[in-house]
């Protein structure tokens, strides 16, 4: 059997419209692989394999009739615990929404079925996917693949650990804090976070989400290479008439030109010096390949940005999110809740409207700076992979956690795409950097995302 995983998405689907290899040996190589791996990192807690080998018999059965088979012909994906999938409980890692069982598919989960992509499994978060540490009470804590001490990332961190242990080609994650794209940086591998309205999300099992979530959070992939990142996000994309903010904007804008912006210490953080050598490694590799690099004097505000994403989604329905939070009896969601309840408690309604002001003001600002740059390389975030459940250590630890990841939390309020690139493990620690785009150019982000990892080298297997 070939060793899927020295195959890309792209590789394996088209391999099995040729027919040369079938997708019943692929999920099963792929269940093999998780009956290996998800003892050690327990990233998967929904085990979906009865259905995809059904769903792989299908795909063959349709293949060996000639009939026409989509672009993700086989691939094995997996699908975070908190999206609906037809006949799983979209339990967000808790115990109180574990009866919550999804009648009808997430329309990018849609999407992606119907290109044939087959899910394997489904990934664990952080309770209520509140945190980057990917640790709860319902399934458990989810490891890091490089180093049990740290933090696998979150909220997407089972999506992360998956896919750098080679269960499954490309992870769906959710990112409105940087769930993507930081469980890409801690696990060592990439994560693209879309424009809003790219990917379409809508949950039928339960309420629509509240304002912020609507405005900033989004589905996106993760993989080992940034061209299954373009195959994901290809398979997740298009219009669905669920999502209100579901937009058919093409997936390739005009010609642009090749310039980025250097940006070591964004907002002022006090940026780790390996980061800070990462970043100038990578600017490096620009330049080699003939794009102009430039250090601007200064970019426009970040630090009010991610004051505007704290009360945006986490003041908005703060007490029935707490309220639900110590239902659940989980000391994370509740530690973050509690650190940010006065500053909920102030906000009224002429409040959270001039937030919008503000918001606009920023966006605005940042398209202009984006027309000049339309890259702009900066940290994830201004320290390297976090200890195993840090948020946890008290209160001045959260604020110090929100303080060195503005990098993350801001980029959602501005509602561009962004994508993190792994630049390599050291001594068991992971790194990497990010790239942000303009608005809809995700194109641009995997185009400029491909040029570091051809210098960094792909991102490698674990285990």
């Amino acid at each position: 059997m070939t060793d899927l995983n020295a195959l890309s998405a792209r590789e394996i689907a088209a391999r099995v419209q040729s027919g040369a290899l079938k997708a019943t040996d692929i999920v099963g190589e792929t269940l093999d692989r998780v009956l290996k791996m998800n003892p050690k990192v327990n990233a998967i807690v929904q085990n979906c394999g009865s259905d995809a080998l059904a769903e792989a018999e299908a795909l063959d059965a349709r293949i060996a009739a000639g009939k026409p088979v989509g672009a993700l012909a086989g691939v094995p994906v997996t699908v975070k615990v908190l999206s609906d999938q037809k006949g799983y409980a979209s339990t967000n890692s808790c115990q109180i929404y574990s009866d919550v069982i999804a009648t009808q598919d997430s329309p990018f989960l849609r999407h992606m079925r119907e290109k044939d992509a087959i899910v394997i499994g489904r990934t664990n978060t952080p309770a209520f996917s509140y945190r980057w540490f990917t640790t709860n009470g319902f399934y458990g804590a989810t490891k890091n693949p490089h180093n049990d001490a740290l933090t696998a990332g979150g909220s997407s961190g089972g999506a992360g650990a998956a896919v750098a242990t080679g269960m499954g080609h490309i992870g769906h994650g959710t990112d409105i804090a940087g769930s993507i794209r930081y469980p890409a940086y801690a696990c060592g591998i990439q994560g693209l976070r879309p424009t809003p309205g790219r990917v379409p999300m809508f949950n039928q099992s339960g309420p629509d989400r509240a304002i912020g979530a609507q405005i900033m959070a989004v589905s996106g992939p993760l993989a080992r290479r940034v061209d299954d990142l373009r195959l994901g996000l290809e398979g997740m994309a298009g219009y669905a008439p669920e999502d209100v903010w579901s937009a058919p904007v093409p997936l390739v804008g005009p010609a642009y030109r090749r310039r980025v912006a250097l940006v070591t210490h964004p907002g002022g953080i006090d940026t780790d010096p390996r980061i800070v050598a990462d970043l100038q490694r990578a600017a490096q590799m620009f330049r080699d390949a003939g794009w102009e690099v430039e250090t601007p004097a200064q970019i426009p505000e970040l630090r009010e940005a991610v004051e505007l994403q704290v009360d945006l989604w986490l003041s908005d329905g703060h007490e029935a999110k707490m309220e639900a939070a110590q239902r659940e009896g989980d000391a994370g969601a509740i530690a973050l809740l509690s650190h940010y309840a006065d500053r909920a408690a102030r906000i009224d309604v002429a409040g959270f409207g001039a937030l919008f002001s503000r918001r606009a003001a920023l966006i605005r600002a940042w398209r202009g700076f984006l027309a000049d740059y339309p890259v702009v390389l900066m940290p994830n975030c201004a320290e390297l992979p976090f200890r195993q459940d840090q948020d946890l250590e008290g209160d001045a630890m959260i604020a110090h956690l929100w303080d060195v990841m503005l990098p993350q939390i801001a980029i959602p309020v501005l509602g561009v795409p962004a994508i993190s690139i792994a630049s390599d493990v050291i001594d068991g620690v992971p790194s990497g950097v990010q790239l942000v785009c303009p608005p809809w150019r995700e194109d641009i982000c995997l185009e400029a995302g491909e040029v570091l990892e051809r210098g960094f080298g792909f991102p490698g297997l674990v285990g």
